[in-house]
């Protein structure tokens, strides 16, 4: 259904835009950037609770000699442990608070939930576990049988302890080893860890006045709560019929809010969406798998696939989009968006000349598709986005904007201010109470904070000094894998100094790969220990820096999100990940392997 209003001329002169986006920014910059966000902990803790175990399972602590924990069993995890076991280290630990594989995809299991990356090449080792996606983006519950399917594949079952949470990891100068502690009293000693956190890791919430005073029900997209909905997460499209006679509130309007928003919408009797910013919204256009095609796939297409993404994604020259869909889309704007960046050059100001240009067409049409889709005019405009593409994560559906069109459906627009409190019987915008029954918070997950916080554990390295403390100001490690006085330690994730944008699953591959390939060098070479030096760390993270500021003006003007810190750069993801972009990044990373392992102490 189409909107019957008439459409608004939509503007085409750059100096315009420009000055609606400063506008729309600075409604939104707030002076205490990420802390804007709270943990959920102390009178909030029972948010973090698991809902799809009815408890936890009882066990006696083991202690245990391994060559190595792997801390984490999502896909990080999950990567890290096959590629260990495919270069012929078996004896490992995988340890996760979670009941199971999956890691994001275990909890997160709200309705509607998809992968927003093709899922033929989001999905890892498809090949090796001989299995094709059923649709172009899958559900959730298809993401997380895979992680399953790959535990059960290549027997990490046995090598996994569940509903266990690392307190402590601690080295042992005397005896070169980490000694692991978990709040299950296990006490197991390993030669190497490996940090496969992840970078959705620990749920957040918006810091509103008065959180703990609703008197109804709440609770985390990352929880979902089938108890009280109705429904089931073994059936993401079963029906949450217990929602029907309930006023429920959705706070949050980004990847998560536009997914579980529609479903929700379907079962309420009235759904009242808070939204600060609006999420730019563009086709989704999700189709099933079609049969000639997977009958067509020849042997290793699954990374033909994901290289083919990579470099259309950085605007390299390829023959082909094998993708083809709304991110590869955006090929030519990255592509002027990372010439825009090189230098002072005439040839850079013109990048940046056309980024621009061509970012005002996208997101027009993307302005546009508003308009041709939602009926109510008012809600039309405050539903349209008014920044630049690559300001924010882009975001796809096929039924969010659509929503708009019920009439048990309120967009509540805080005009960039957020929620001002909560109460007992609800939530105050612009003074007015919205009376509900049910808040679900889709505020998504701490970025940027202390890598140690998100991950709660406490790392201490040589001398005492914990991970926290070396990181004070700011991430300091060689490429992202290793940190100086933290030998044998590897850390795996995006945006942690190294490079990742849109298929974070083939970033983690890589990485797995390479941290086996040097363990079997280092056992090839009978030697005990790695780290990186302080040389090599201090050079890699000048380089960083270096290809951070490139892309600092840009994201300065940007409206507030994760991606530029909430308005405050430095506290951005950006800020800790190389912005050369992932093929250069692989590329420096394989000369650094192929030379030798230079930049780092190899004992």
């Amino acid at each position: 259904m189409g909107g019957s209003h008439s459409q608004p001329a939509l503007p085409t002169d750059l100096n315009a835009v420009r000055a609606k986006y400063v506008e729309e920014r600075n409604k939104r910059v707030r002076a205490e950037g990420v802390a804007q966000f709270v943990a959920v902990e102390g009178a909030l803790d029972h948010l973090m609770d698991d809902p799809f175990v009815p408890e936890r399972v009882s066990r006696n602590p083991q202690t245990a000699e391994v060559d190595v924990v792997v801390v984490g069993a999502g896909h990080c995890g999950l990567l890290a442990a096959v590629r260990l076991k495919q270069a012929g280290i078996d004896n490992i630990r995988i340890i996760d608070g979670a009941a199971d594989f999956g890691g994001t995809w275990y909890w997160n299991r709200y309705p509607g939930i998809r992968c927003d990356v093709d899922a033929y090449i989001y999905m890892p080792l498809l090949e090796e576990v001989g299995y094709v996606p059923t649709e172009k983006y899958a559900s959730g519950t298809e993401i997380f049988r895979n992680a399953q399917r790959i535990g059960a594949t290549f027997g990490l079952y046995d090598k996994a302890l569940f509903q266990t949470h690392v307190d402590l990891a601690r080295w042992d100068e005397e005896i070169q080893r980490w000694t692991v502690s978990t709040n299950r009293g296990d006490k197991i000693t390993a030669r190497f860890v490996i940090f496969g956190l992840g970078p959705l890791n620990r749920p957040k919430l918006p810091g509103i006045p008065g959180l703990t005073s609703f008197k109804g029900h709440m609770f985390h997209t990352s929880r979902w709560d089938y108890n009280y909905t109705g429904g089931s997460s073994e059936k993401p499209e079963s029906e949450m019929v217990k929602l029907c006679d309930k006023r429920v509130a959705i706070v949050g309007t980004g990847c998560t809010g536009i997914q579980c928003a529609p479903r929700v919408a379907e079962f309420a009797k009235h759904l009242y969406v808070f939204q600060r910013t609006p999420s730019a919204v563009a086709e989704r256009a999700n189709r099933p798998t079609n049969p000639e095609w997977e009958s067509s796939l020849a042997a290793g297409w699954q990374k033909r696939r994901s290289d083919n993404f990579d470099r259309v994604m950085q605007g390299l020259p390829e023959d082909e989009d094998l993708v083809n869909d709304g991110w590869t889309e955006m090929r030519e704007l990255m592509a002027a968006a990372w010439a825009g960046t090189v230098g002072e050059t005439k040839e850079a100001q013109a990048g940046a000349q056309r980024a621009e240009a061509i970012d005002l067409e996208m997101m027009n049409r993307i302005r546009t598709r508003v308009d041709l889709i939602v009926e109510d005019h008012a809600t039309a405009e405050r539903l349209k986005p008014w920044y630049n593409r690559l300001c924010k994560r882009p975001t796809f559906s096929d039924h969010y904007l659509q929503m708009f069109n019920r009439p048990n459906v309120d967009l509540v627009d805080t005009n960039g201010h957020g929620v001002e409190c909560i109460e007992e019987r609800g939530l105050i915008v612009d003074g007015k109470l919205y009376e509900v029954d049910c808040i679900i918070f889709a505020s998504g997950f701490e970025v940027g904070t202390d890598y140690s916080r998100r991950g709660d554990i406490k790392i201490i390295g040589r001398n005492g000094i914990t991970l926290s403390e070396k990181w004070s100001g700011g991430m300091k490690t060689l490429y992202g894998y290793l940190s100086s006085g933290y030998p044998n330690c590897f850390h795996m994730g995006a945006f942690l100094q190294n490079a990742a944008f849109g298929n974070f699953t083939a970033v983690f591959d890589r990485q797995a790969s390479r941290i086996a390939e040097i363990i079997v060098r280092l056992n090839e070479a009978g030697a005990k220990t790695i780290e990186a030096s302080a040389a090599g760390e201090d050079a890699w993270v000048a380089a960083v820096r270096e290809s951070y500021h490139a892309s600092e003006p840009f994201l300065a003007q940007c409206t507030p999100g994760y991606y530029n810190g909430e308005g405050k750069t430095t506290d951005g993801i950006l800020y800790e990940q190389y912005n050369g972009g992932v093929t250069r990044f692989e590329e420096i990373v394989q000369k650094w392997i192929d030379d030798g392992l230079s930049g780092a102490v190899v004992r």
